[in-house]
Formats: C-alpha cells, sequence, structure tokens
C-alpha cells in the first residue's frame, strides 16, 4: 500500500465493531490532525478504555480526544448541543481540559433538539412490537425534520442570530406537537440559552479545508449495514454509513486519497430488531458486553457468528476496502467462533439500486428466513478480499497490533 495522508474508519456490520477503538489507536501512534466525523450523531457509543483504565463513550467528539487530537463535526453530522455539554464534562472529568476548545463545527450541521427526542421516542414507541430499534437520540427525526421543514430546519450557525434561533426553535416545537401532541421538552426560551451558550463555545467553519491539510482521521457512526439506502430496510439509520460523505468532504476540499478501512469482529453482533442470519444465543450469553446492553430504545444486545456473507456485502456496496481492522480476537482465542461463508439460499447478498428501499425491504424479508452454513473460523482477510492491517485484543489502543499498513 502506498503512503496515504488521511484514513476513514467504517463499520462493515451493524456497528459496535470497534470504530472507536481504532481510531483512539490511530490517534496514539501516528500524527493526527483531527478526527473528523462524517455521520451521524449523539447516538454514536464509541468506546475508548486508556492504558490506565479511564473510560469514555464517545457520541459526538471524536476518539481521538484523550490523546488531545481536535474534532471537527461536519455538514453531514446532527450535533446535540445538549448531548454534547455532558460529553464535554466527562471528558474535562477525565483529564482534558478544555474540550470544547479541541472542536470546530460546520454552521450547515444540522443541530437535534428536545423536540426532536421527544418525537423520535413517542413514534418508536407508538410501533408497540415493531420497533425499528432507535437510539431513543431524535438523529432520525432530526433528519426527516429537516426534509419535511427545510426552513424551520436549525443548523449549527443559526446559534449566532437569537431572532433566527428562536423563530425556528419555535417552529420546530409547534411543528412536532401539533402533530403528536405534548411533548417532554423544556420551554424554548431554555433550550435557546442552551444553544446559544454552545454558538460562543464552540468555533463555526465553513469549510474543513484547512484540517485537511494535515493527516485527518475520518470517524464513521454505526455500520454499513445499518446504512440508510443500504441497509435492512426499515431497520436503518437516517444516516449514510459508507464511505461516502468522508470522500465527498475531501474531493470537496482537495484533501487527496484516504486509506478505506473497514473494522469488524470475530463475531457478527446487533443491537435491536432486524436480521442477524448468523445470531447464537449461546454465544451472546458467553460474551457479555460491559459497555453494551440491553437499551430501552435499541432493544437487546445480540450475537451470531461471523457473517462472512453480510460483511461481503457490506465491503461491495461500500466500493471495496482497502485494509481491514479484525477487533475482539481474545473472542477468537477464547470461544469455539465458526464463519458462516454461505447461507443455505444463497452465497451473496445481490446489491439493488441505490435508493431502491422496496428491494432493501424483499432482502430483510429473504434474510430473516435464511439459515447460516457454516465453517470454522479463519482467516478474515481471506473471506472479505482485503488485508488485514491491525488486530486487537483489548480495548486499549496498546492491545493493538500492526499487521501491515501505509505508515
Amino acid at each position: 500500500m502506498t503512503l496515504l495522508r488521511h484514513v476513514i474508519v467504517v463499520d462493515l456490520g451493524y456497528g459496535d465493531a470497534g470504530k472507536g477503538t481504532i481510531v483512539d489507536w490511530l490517534c496514539a501512534t501516528r500524527p493526527v490532525t483531527a478526527v473528523i466525523r462524517f455521520n451521524g450523531g449523539a447516538q454514536a457509543a464509541h468506546n475508548v478504555v486508556t492504558p490506565d483504565g479511564r473510560h469514555h463513550t464517545f457520541a459526538q467528539f471524536g476518539s481521538g480526544t484523550l490523546h488531545g487530537v481536535p474534532t471537527h463535526l461536519s455538514r453531514f453530522m446532527m450535533v446535540d448541543p445538549l448531548a454534547l455539554a455532558a460529553e464535554a464534562e466527562h471528558l474535562a472529568a477525565l483529564g482534558v481540559a478544555a474540550p470544547f476548545e479541541l472542536l470546530t463545527v460546520d454552521r450547515q450541521a444540522l443541530l437535534t433538539t428536545p423536540w426532536h427526542r421527544a418525537a423520535n421516542r413517542r413514534r418508536e414507541a407508538a410501533r408497540g412490537d415493531d420497533r425499528h430499534g432507535s437510539c431513543g437520540m431524535g438523529v432520525g427525526e432530526t433528519a426527516a425534520f429537516a426534509l419535511a421543514h427545510p426552513d424551520l430546519a436549525v443548523r449549527a450557525g443559526d446559534t449566532e442570530s437569537r431572532a433566527t434561533l428562536a423563530r425556528k426553535l419555535h417552529g420546530i416545537r409547534d411543528a412536532l406537537t401539533a402533530e403528536l401532541g405534548p411533548l417532554d421538552a423544556p420551554p424554548v426560551a431554555d433550550v435557546a440559552d442552551a444553544f446559544r451558550w454552545f454558538g460562543t463555545a464552540v468555533r463555526f467553519v465553513s469549510s474543513s479545508r484547512h484540517l485537511l491539510e494535515g493527516s485527518c482521521v475520518f470517524e464513521g457512526a454505526q455500520g454499513v449495514l445499518l446504512d440508510e439506502w443500504r441497509g435492512w430496510h426499515p431497520y436503518t439509520t437516517w444516516s449514510t454509513t459508507t464511505f461516502d460523505n468522508a470522500e465527498t468532504l475531501l474531493a470537496e476540499n482537495g484533501g487527496g486519497d484516504a486509506l478505506r478501512l473497514g473494522v469488524v469482529r470475530t463475531y457478527t453482533t446487533r443491537h435491536g430488531a432486524g436480521p442477524l442470519v448468523t445470531e447464537d444465543p449461546q454465544l451472546t450469553a458467553a460474551l457479555p458486553e460491559r459497555h453494551n446492553s440491553h437499551g430501552p430504545w435499541q432493544g437487546a444486545w445480540r450475537a451470531g457468528h461471523f457473517d462472512a456473507v453480510a460483511h461481503r456485502y457490506a465491503v461491495e456496496v461500500c466500493g471495496g476496502v482497502d485494509a481491514l481492522a479484525v477487533t475482539h480476537m481474545d473472542a477468537a482465542d477464547r470461544h469455539d467462533l465458526k464463519m458462516c461463508l454461505a447461507y443455505e439460499q444463497l452465497d451473496r447478498i445481490v446489491p439493488g439500486e441505490l435508493g431502491d428501499l422496496a428491494y432493501q425491504e424483499k432482502l430483510t424479508q429473504t434474510l430473516a428466513a435464511a439459515t447460516p452454513v457454516y465453517t470454522g473460523f479463519g482467516d478474515v482477510g481471506e473471506v472479505l478480499g482485503a488485508p488485514v492491517m491491525v488486530t486487537s485484543h483489548g480495548p486499549a489502543y496498546s492491545d493493538k497490533t500492526l499487521l501491515s499498513g501505509p505508515w
């Protein structure tokens, strides 16, 4: 592999593969100008544990923050100022002196409000047993509202104008309460005060060009199998989880090429409802998660054997990967893990046309009835068609082993 300045980190599963710990390792072992978040919002949960035992769940700040690496929240992020303040408080308690001084935000980034979060939970609760598995953080509601009411969608730059901010916050509250009834949220004036404070605490920018003059790590959220267009509809996120947004930012800002790094576990997991062909309740019980468990909105934590069919699909719809990061190698050392290289019904999930959600829903139905065919656990790089660059045997960056790479 040739020398590349930037790295884009994407999860090739349903999320929770260990993107945060890989970003943490990258920031610990090479000079990084900034971590750029390019999709999702406050629903991300990237767990990082330091060698001395400190732990933080990164949601909006980049997972290199404990190394003093700045974060840039791009226009593809949906930013929750209230959740961001709580995250900054925890980072300060861990020894990060001034978290907000490490943060820049694109003026066009959408802001998630308490009404978005309350509306998200109201809709999900109304689905009853047909829940989609939302994180309950209002990220999807933020995206949907912006599409339906573009003139009312509040963006980061709006916090610089008290009048604009107040108008939009009132509009969001009124539109959502008219549709759903009263929602559990603070008064508009209190939210406006908090958002105005956010507007003074962070630095807004209109381009990430200055960051791309150095070496950046692009940190994705969730996983390709949850992608808004490529995942198993409707059990998906309102976000593009492939490399696309990061590569758009690079192209717009003349940032050059990047290493496309796909992250997988040695076993396949997901939170909540939706297909997980290789699910094994015994494996779920044998591999409990310290930092992932049953969530009131996401639903149950589920584990299954390595689903090469689904992960190969993820690689394909991403347009390929340059290298892989394989986490939870310690689980493969301790447990009898298997690989699923084919289902009884098929050995390849055929991608549809981008944007064809009816086709994606048919895939969901097919996978819900699929039966895995297992072999012994083998070479992840061989079955996914890309070299393994780094392996991880534990949560800290010191638990990583570089096998090959462009530096």
